[in-house]
């Protein structure tokens, strides 16, 4: 059992950490890059800054996990639950966050460049304030333009749907 481990800044790059116990543990500013955590119990994690990218999430529990300033460009969070998770300035570029649980998460100022939320609910994230969805797939024009009225910054370009 590994709950609350203290392993800030540790470099966990590759690492099999599937299907284990991390709950409440301090991974602030770590090198997990490419890690493989999937079905992993991280709630209330720190990974304030943690580099993420290219890493296999599907299935973890990431609830209330703090994930400001994280790197996650390229990680497969399949399924993930990110319930009431901070995101904040996140770089999440092609990610895949198909059917993820982003009920009152913090995307504030995120970068999800290209990511998929496909079967995600956006009406139940906490804040989209200034966060980047230019390219992201799984919401549809009329959302693009919701979001961007109220709050997000979405494509520059126009939308080929919106053409005809």
């Amino acid at each position: 059992m590994t709950r609350r481990a203290n392993l800030p800044k540790s470099n966990l790059a590759n690492a099999n950490l599937c299907d284990d116990d991390f709950a409440e543990a301090n991974f602030a500013g770590a090198d997990l890059s490419s890690a493989s955590m999937r079905k992993t119990d991280l709630h209330g994690a720190d990974l304030t800054a943690a580099d993420l990218r290219h890493d296999d999430l599907r299935d973890a529990d990431l609830t209330g996990a703090h994930l400001s300033e994280a790197h996650l460009e390229e990680a497969n969070l399949k399924g993930v639950n990110l319930t009431d998770a901070d995101l904040h300035g996140a770089f999440l570029h092609d990610v895949d966050l198909r059917d993820a649980n982003l009920t009152n998460a913090d995307l504030s100022d995120a970068d999800l460049t290209g990511a998929n939320l496909d079967g995600v609910n956006l009406g139940q994230v906490g804040s989209l304030a200034g966060a980047r969805l230019r390219g992201v797939r799984g919401i549809s024009p009329e959302q693009r333009r919701d979001y961007a009225t109220k709050w997000a910054i979405v494509d520059d370009e126009q939308d080929p749907a919106d053409d005809h």
